[in-house]
């Protein structure tokens, strides 16, 4: 059992001294006096009860007990730098992270352009990305597993404790294959005939998505897939004739490189804010502002 008595300037001095063989140049070592060494040495001698260096006009030399002890001591001092060590690696690695969640929306559309100048700016701050739907992420931000979340403005209900920073306003978009019928029959009603992608229950473009059914004329979908998941609607309309309700940034690459078109709907009506949203009690760190700044440079130069 470690008596208490025994403390880590103890250890210190015992080990520094076997070491030099000297007490003046362990004294000089470790920044004390020699007799504050010759103190040391014979309170912990006291506590062990044994005789562990053998002092004189030549030096200091451990005792056969003394160098028993010595590798213990040396041992305990190095464990207690090592662990030291972690801790401040851990800390480092924990500063040198920013985590961000993202609707997958914006994940596709701007992040992939914002973090790669983030990584220019600060190759040495380590990111994070977390993608999935809004309460999802906002849950998550809430708890204090990410730093900030760029989506869309949540109920009001879900932003106790919030803040929210607009970038941009984004629509949704109703999308098929290319060559799909429904482009060609000049009658949106008929999107019911077919199998659709809907936005389920906790998306952020739920509402938005019913409503504009409802703007459109179709009363019911009685064939519907409920997902927001973007690589299953991708690789589903490669194969169906299904149509796919959508946040626009989801699919506006697949749009512009001709893989899948939109139908003609007037889509105004779902047009909703995307933003910054962070915990409004918490001061921002240099790699949040940086990060903050990059996205607003990007929307910025993107708007009309």
């Amino acid at each position: 059992m470690l008596d208490p008595r025994i403390k880590l300037r103890h250890l210190r001095t015992f080990v520094e001294v076997a070491r030099r063989g000297s007490v003046k140049q362990a004294a000089d070592a470790l920044a004390v006096t020699q007799p504050a060494v010759s103190k040391t040495l014979k309170e912990l001698e006291e506590i062990a009860g044994a005789r562990l260096l053998e002092r004189g006009r030549a030096g200091a030399a451990t005792t056969a007990v003394g160098e028993t002890f010595l590798h213990y001591a040396a041992s305990a001092l190095a464990s207690l730098v090592q662990g030291m060590d972690g801790i401040a690696q851990a800390k480092d690695q924990e500063q040198a992270i920013l985590t961000v969640g993202a609707l997958p929306s914006v994940a596709a559309r701007i992040i992939p352009s914002a973090v790669e100048r983030f990584k220019r700016a600060t190759p040495e701050v380590a990111i994070r990305i977390v993608t999935g739907p809004n309460p999802y992420i906002l849950d998550r931000l809430r708890n204090g597993e990410l730093d900030l979340v760029v989506g869309r403005l949540g109920p009001q209900e879900s932003m106790t404790g919030l803040s929210f920073n607009h970038l941009y306003s984004e629509r949704v978009a109703v999308v098929v294959r290319p060559g799909h019928p429904l482009l060609t029959a000049n009658d949106v009603t008929r999107i019911a005939d077919y199998t659709v992608l809907f936005p389920d229950p906790g998306a952020a473009i739920r509402e938005l998505s019913e409503q504009l059914l409802i703007t459109s004329g179709v009363a019911r979908l009685p064939d519907r897939i409920e997902t927001v998941a973007a690589t299953f609607g991708r690789a589903y309309l490669r194969k169906t004739d299904a149509v796919w309700f959508i946040s626009y940034g989801v699919v506006a690459l697949d749009i512009a490189d001709g893989q899948l078109v939109e139908l003609p709907l007037n889509i105004d009506q779902t047009l909703g804010p995307v933003g910054l949203t962070m915990r409004a009690e918490i001061a921002m760190t240099p790699p949040m502002t940086l990060f903050a700044g990059i996205l607003r440079k990007i929307v910025d130069a993107a708007a009309p």
